[in-house]
């Protein structure tokens, strides 16, 4: 690992592909309507009542383009404030607009605790574990080889990564959802912007715009009714021969009237 208390970045060789990791545990958006009893009901198609079926479009994106709007969000901030570092009291409303809001995981630092309070009407979302494969990168081998496509090489990479998640999961107020693997999504080739600063927590930051892929595993709630509510994420890969990168995040979330 490389700075790894300060991120979680890994170069993998895999035949000619050399990977670039960044795992940010979870995102957390807006609010979430669920009653307590139905998340435990499987619904017709959908094992969480409440959860937007991984396959579905909701707010105008599917659950991959929403993917790439959080990278886009998260890496708009500078390191000081980059949402996956902090704990504690937070202010959800920053970089916050429409009706899905994002709230960041974690870059592997441990347990961390948060809490904050997000206007009603505001619908949730957060990966598990995700992983963003970016381009360029300082290391002049990380090119796709002959006759590949850069969106293929960078997706062929974040796959390989989250193809190694073991773990997964999610309670919502005491209540787990179901059948976290069914919801898997994977972005086509976009672009970000990042603020210099980030290049510190991820070696590839150029601090212009440049090209990514993610991948992960990611939940799209409808809103929260109005109250206090306790959102448990936990996710873990394993890399084999012992090594493993573990998410686990705790949001204590007031959604206002």
């Amino acid at each position: 690992m490389k700075n790894r208390s300060i991120k979680q970045l890994t170069h993998v060789k895999s035949g000619v592909t050399h990977l670039k990791l960044i795992l940010c545990g979870m995102l957390l958006a807006g609010g979430l309507g669920i009653g307590l009893t139905s998340q435990m009901v499987r619904g017709s198609g959908n094992p969480n009542p409440g959860v937007i079926p991984p396959h579905a479009r909701a707010h105008g994106l599917s659950y991959a383009e929403w993917g790439a709007q959080w990278w886009r969000w998260a890496y708009s901030f500078p390191l000081a404030q980059f949402p996956p570092l902090q704990s504690g009291e937070l202010d959800c409303g920053l970089g916050q607009s429409g009706s899905v809001w994002f709230l960041a995981g974690t870059a592997g630092q441990g347990p961390v605790t948060r809490s904050c309070t997000i206007p009603t009407g505001k619908a949730l979302f957060f990966p598990i574990v995700s992983y963003l494969n970016d381009y360029p990168c300082p290391d002049p081998n990380f090119q796709p080889p002959p006759g590949q496509t850069l969106e293929q090489f960078l997706t062929e990479g974040a796959q390989a990564i989250i193809d190694l998640v073991t773990q997964l999961e999610v309670v919502v107020d005491g209540h787990p959802l179901n059948d976290l693997f069914s919801y898997r999504a994977t972005s086509r080739l976009f672009t970000f912007t990042a603020d210099p600063s980030l290049v510190v927590f991820d070696s590839c930051i150029t601090g212009t715009q440049q090209y990514g892929v993610t991948d992960g595993y990611w939940i799209l709630m409808n809103p929260l009714p109005p109250g206090s509510h306790t959102i448990f994420i936990r996710g873990v890969i394993d890399f084999g021969g012992g090594s493993t990168f573990e998410v686990q995040v705790t949001y204590n979330l007031t959604i206002a009237p």
